[in-house]
């Protein structure tokens, strides 16, 4: 029996054990403030009828939890960097799996999604989401990665249940274009060679969809509307379980927010409102005939103002509500045509050789140093970049500045006082940018931006003003508690709910 008959197999068993779940939102614990949007929803006609929790501490998923026993609660998850050829490898990979499958279990999530992307590659960190390198070797390690974490999951499912050991199936979602990507093969060529090796499912996003035709060629060459045609086509549609939508708004890096005509430069922004534009892709999605294991559609609106989220999510729900659960009934309308038992479609290792691995480590290391502007693109994966590199330039003197400084914690807030002794001492605060890149690191804990930016600036510091390096220690200490306390905060807010 041919693999990929194999694949198909175990994928559509997963699928079926996937409840229905229509109109929802992806949601982020703390803000805004999960318990007051859930309040919120409280009379109105349409209310979301799940909700996705992006990653958080055990604690304040369990609060979740707590909030409402019947509301399923899939989860999206973060850390677990797939696209990386020695994933497997690092020293905290069995304790990741270990917090993932504990997050699964206690909201008793149906599925793990997350981005076919990285925020951390060959020892350098990055703040926000880089696409892989879309080339076949890179596909064959994705689904090899992918493999490892459904086996874990699976195994968790056997000890914690006496019926059949099948887990929370994993989700890859369809990752943005931050102005640029690097490959040899196109986006749904590499998602298709994903899934025709594992068995997961896939998330469609809607703005990521629209940043590939914005940040590719295509936007030269054909109308959105073909562009989305043809790469729904080629794209494995029938894996897709879960479809995103999300607002588009120009960084806030950018100066000049239009250029070629009257494009703007968007970026997928989940504070920011729900274009037009988007409404129209979805409805060319939902549309498509190969949409046949549709599970659920969620508006992510994490930081977004609970009002605005409120009538973003009647407006979809009256053009959209009719047409989701539509899709959803067909597809619960193939339920059981894969019926046989799991365990008799097994699934070998890909075997991918260490030589796979070792290119492709040192291919992502080039990755890192071209998007740090520390060298040239080089590289077969990197042409198209050569011919137009103006998105490459836009992302190094402009988006990751603004990341390293300001995204996610701004510096100059976080420590106030050791930034004015930096000015006084004549230390520009930009000169950390470049310092951040300057080394590649071991990487000896689980990702955490926040903190890992406060010890990136104790180390700029003691490098460039060991004298400020006392100074900076007391901030970061209070930095440090307050997180801390800000993780634990959910259950003084639950309580007050009940």
């Amino acid at each position: 029996m041919g693999r990929s008959l194999s694949v198909e197999h175990r994928f559509r068993y997963r699928a079926e054990r996937i409840p229905a779940l229509g109109l929802g939102l992806s949601v982020d614990v703390y803000s805004p403030d999960l318990f007051e949007l859930i309040r919120s929803f409280e009379g109105r006609i349409h209310h979301p009828t799940y909700l996705e929790i992006f990653r958080a501490t055990p604690k304040a998923l369990q609060a979740v939890r707590a909030q409402d026993a019947t509301v399923p609660l899939p989860y999206h998850g973060e850390g677990l960097w797939v696209t990386q050829p020695d994933f497997s490898t690092t020293s905290f990979f069995e304790q990741e799996l270990d917090a993932v499958a504990e997050q699964l279990a206690i909201l008793q999530s149906p599925w793990l999604n997350h981005e076919c992307a990285t925020k951390q590659m060959a020892g350098y960190t990055f703040g926000t989401y880089l696409p892989p390198l879309y080339t076949a070797e890179s596909a064959k390690v994705v689904a090899d990665n992918i493999r490892l974490v459904q086996e874990r999951l699976d195994q968790v499912a056997s000890v914690a249940s006496a019926d059949e050991a099948v887990g929370p199936l994993f989700l890859l979602e369809l990752p943005p274009l931050t102005y640029f990507m690097a490959g040899t093969i196109s986006i749904p060529q590499f998602f298709r060679f994903v899934s025709d090796q594992v068995d997961c499912g896939l998330v469609l996003d809607i703005g990521h969809l629209w940043s590939v035709y914005r940040y590719s060629e295509a936007k030269n060459e054909i109308a959105l509307e073909a562009f989305v045609e043809q790469f729904l086509d080629e794209f494995p549609v029938e894996r897709v379980v879960e479809v995103h939508v999300a607002g588009l708004a120009p960084h806030e890096s950018i100066s000049n927010h239009h250029d070629e005509g009257t494009m703007p430069q968007w970026l997928d922004a989940h504070a920011a409102p729900i274009q037009p534009v988007s409404l129209s892709m979805l409805e060319q999605v939902l549309a498509h005939p190969r949409l046949v294991s549709l599970r659920a559609v969620a508006l992510e609106v994490d930081t977004k103002p609970i009002g605005n989220i409120i009538e973003e999510f009647e407006d979809v729900s009256d053009r959209f509500g009719p047409t989701v659960r539509r899709v959803v009934a067909r597809s619960d309308q193939g339920r059981g045509l894969g019926c046989k038992k799991f365990d008799e479609f097994t699934l070998e290792p890909l075997m991918v050789g260490d030589d796979a691995r070792k290119r492709l480590r040192e291919a992502y290391a080039r990755y890192a140093k071209v998007v740090s502007g520390q060298i040239s693109p080089i590289g077969s994966e990197w042409e198209d970049v050569r011919r137009d590199s103006k998105g490459l330039r836009r992302y190094i003197r402009e988006y990751l500045p603004y990341e390293i400084l300001h995204w996610g914690g701004d510096i100059a807030e976080m420590f106030p006082e050791t930034c004015i002794g930096l000015r006084e001492e004549g230390v520009a605060l930009d000169d950390i940018v470049p310092w951040w890149f300057c080394t590649a690191e071991t990487l000896d804990r689980p990702y955490d931006f926040f903190l890992l930016k406060i010890d990136r600036v104790l180390g700029f510091v003691a490098a460039r003003a060991p004298q400020l390096l006392a100074k900076a220690t007391e901030e970061a200490r209070l930095l440090r508690l307050g997180y801390a306390e800000a993780n634990d905060a959910v259950r003084p807010v639950m309580e007050s709910t009940q």
